[in-house]
């Protein structure tokens, strides 16, 4: 069934190949983007593929972008959009971080608020967060951005209690090492700053981030997940992509259990 579909971060990565992949499957779809030449690109790629696309230049964190696109009637949103300032935690600035709480948590939370009372009106609607491995383990140099994830998990599932039988779907996608660009770009935020010879972190760790930057894997397989949990009617709520990677999850989860203070919580993903 054809579907009216918001989705925000669409100017690169996951969201621009989902936009795309859901236009070119009949799906009425408004594609957000942060900057107008990401518009001018994303137009230029539905153009290619002869495909209606509807793409407008919104910031998340401006109330007026929002109350813009507020005026839509949407079936489903699908929160995309979303920063990361890497570095370690003790040493990161704290402008670093604030950007990164301010788009990926606060920014999203209040678009997520100003769409919700019309699917609860209608008794009908779904929202999907795009989350991260990193909303379920804390990854190292990463933890200002897993914790704005980890925000949005509780955010997340704080809606599907508080609003169960409203008929609102609540959905989190949580995408593993793919190589859109923007873990990269992630990991160079930290260049402005950092200096590993006065760090108090370990080099071993540093190295660590820099040997799953090799690790990533073809986006495709995100996005054509992420347009699954789009048309299906009854989804999970989480989401983990690839599969493969949920053990490694885990495994992170139970060391935090049985590990005491003096020990690391970091488990290898081999």
């Amino acid at each position: 069934m054809k579907k009216k579909v918001l989705i925000t971060g669409a100017g690169s990565g996951f969201g621009k190949g989902v936009a795309l992949a859901l236009a070119q499957k009949g799906h009425e779809v408004i594609a957000t983007v942060h900057f107008s030449t990401q518009k001018t690109e994303l137009l230029n790629s539905a153009m290619e593929l002869d495909i209606n696309l509807n793409v407008e230049v919104v910031d998340i964190t401006n109330e007026d972008d929002r109350n813009f696109i507020f005026k839509n009637e949407i079936d489903i949103l699908i929160n995309n959009a979303g920063i990361m300032e890497t570095g370690p935690i003790a040493e990161i600035p704290m402008k670093n971080v604030k950007n990164n709480f301010e788009t990926n948590v606060f920014g999203t939370l209040a678009v997520t608020q100003g769409f919700i009372p019309q699917m609860v009106k209608r008794g009908k609607g779904k929202i999907i967060t795009i989350s991260s491995i990193a909303g379920l383990v804390t990854m190292p140099m990463g933890a200002v951005y897993s914790a704005t994830k980890q925000a949005l998990e509780a955010i997340t599932e704080g809606l599907s209690i508080e609003l169960a039988g409203k008929g609102v779907d609540m959905c989190v996608v949580n995408p593993g090492f793919y190589k859109t660009g923007f873990n990269d770009r992630g990991a160079e935020t930290m260049l402005k700053w950092f200096d590993p010879s006065t760090s108090l972190s370990s080099p071993e760790i540093l190295q660590s981030v820099m040997n799953l930057l090799e690790t990533q894997a073809d986006p495709q397989e995100q996005i054509d997940d992420i347009v699954r949990v789009v048309e299906e009617d009854k989804s999970n709520f989480r989401n983990v992509c690839p599969q493969q990677v949920i053990p490694w999850v885990k495994a992170i989860e139970e060391k935090s259990w049985e590990a005491k203070s003096d020990e690391q919580i970091w488990v290898c993903p081999s």
